[in-house]
């Protein structure tokens, strides 16, 4: 069975910077779509930025030119490089792909504030 983990999020100032990254058990990436999401509290969840397979990406427009979606060329690891964080990312981000089935990680905190 596949399974999706987030890891890398935590506690960060305002203006800094996290990676977090998404490996897959019994499967190798790329997925047909890759993508990573987010959930603020009372918020629904939101793309914030997906690739896929032929390595075409996408962002929402409150993370481009911050938030940078990548993946290894191993196949194991696909990743999210956030910079010039602000307290409004403050989420829980969840990873998701797509090998014929929707795949989600359980989701890994990000905190920004001073």
């Amino acid at each position: 069975q596949v399974q999706l983990a987030e890891s890398g999020g935590g506690l960060v100032q305002p203006g800094g910077s996290l990676r977090l990254s998404c490996a897959a058990s019994g499967r190798t990436f790329p997925a047909t779509v890759m993508a990573w999401y987010r959930q603020a509290p009372e918020k629904e969840r939101e793309l914030v930025a997906s690739l896929t397979a032929g390595g075409s990406s996408d962002y929402s427009d409150t993370v481009k030119g911050r938030f940078r979606i990548s993946r290894d060329r191993a196949g194991k690891m696909f990743y999210l490089q956030m910079n010039d964080l602000k307290p409004e990312d403050t989420a829980v981000y969840y990873c998701y792909a797509h090998f014929g089935v929707a795949m989600w990680g359980q989701g890994t905190q990000v905190t920004v504030s001073s």
